[in-house]
């Protein structure tokens, strides 16, 4: 019976990308949507979301990790460590000393603690540059889900998560389909029912190489450019932001209309 489901981290756990007028911070997520289907099979769930966009891992260690605790969860997700990533210089044996540690305290709760392993950037020139020390990262969750008895959801094997289609604008983060597919592989390894529908996309189209440059030019001014002026300044898309769903709230469970996601 999972009658308390606390989700942490940054942006991919917020929502971000899965835009909602109506939902806190104006996002969803795949935790929302995880949330509102453990509803249907465990009524009387309540739910937190201390997940804040643009935290580094030490920042949602330090920030969630006490608050997590205290609400008592029978689940917990957490994902963190690819804001990190992304910076010139990260010392990841480091940081994944961190999240061991902080995974062993979730653990020892009894709580039923979900873990991620990074995204496989092959199908992105910037991306792949990152594949090392992704997979490096890859290598200590898998290491600290075995050893805490954590579940795992292995988004670098899901090759569905290679295609553009899957993400937002700026690339970084998953549109509606992505996390979609990221919450039913969520309630997959949990064992639990959904209804989440896959939608086949279609074969991926192949733009003309000067499509591709305009493409990219335009990422780059729209996105790219706002992203290094953050960092120049040292600020984050996070600042200001408070967590949206800071407590352990009841969950009314949607209307059975079904949700999308594109097909593995």
């Amino acid at each position: 019976m999972i009658s308390r489901f606390v989700a942490l981290g940054d942006s991919f756990t917020e929502g971000v990308g899965d835009d909602d007028p109506a939902a806190p911070n104006g996002v969803r997520g795949w935790a929302d949507r995880v949330a509102d289907q453990l509803a249907h099979h465990h009524p009387g769930l309540a739910y937190a979301n201390l997940a804040i966009r643009g935290r580094l891992l030490p920042q949602v260690l330090a920030d969630q990790l006490t608050p997590a605790l205290d609400l008592a969860p029978d689940l917990v997700t957490l994902y963190a460590g690819g804001n990190d990533l992304m910076r010139p210089k990260v010392d990841i044996d480091a940081l994944c000393d961190d999240y061991d540690r902080a995974v062993g305290a979730l653990a020892a709760t009894g709580a039923t603690v979900v873990l991620f392993t990074g995204v496989d950037g092959v199908a992105d020139p910037l991306f792949r540059k990152m594949r090392g020390r992704t997979a490096i990262y890859n290598e200590h969750v898998r290491l600290i889900a075995a050893r805490h008895g954590a579940r795992l959801v292995d988004m670098w094997a899901l090759r569905a998560l290679r295609d553009r289609r899957v993400w937002s604008d700026d690339r970084i983060h998953l549109n509606t389909h992505g996390h979609t597919l990221i919450a039913a592989a969520v309630l997959d390894v949990l064992r639990i029912d959904h209804d989440l529908a896959a939608v086949d996309l279609g074969p991926r189209p192949t733009p003309s190489s000067r499509r591709e440059r305009a493409e990219n030019l335009r990422w780059a001014r729209e996105h790219v450019w706002p992203w290094i002026n953050r960092r120049l300044r040292g600020t984050s898309s996070g600042d200001g932001l408070t967590p949206k769903r800071p407590d352990l709230r009841p969950v009314t469970p949607a209307s059975h209309q079904r949700d999308t996601r594109p097909a593995l």
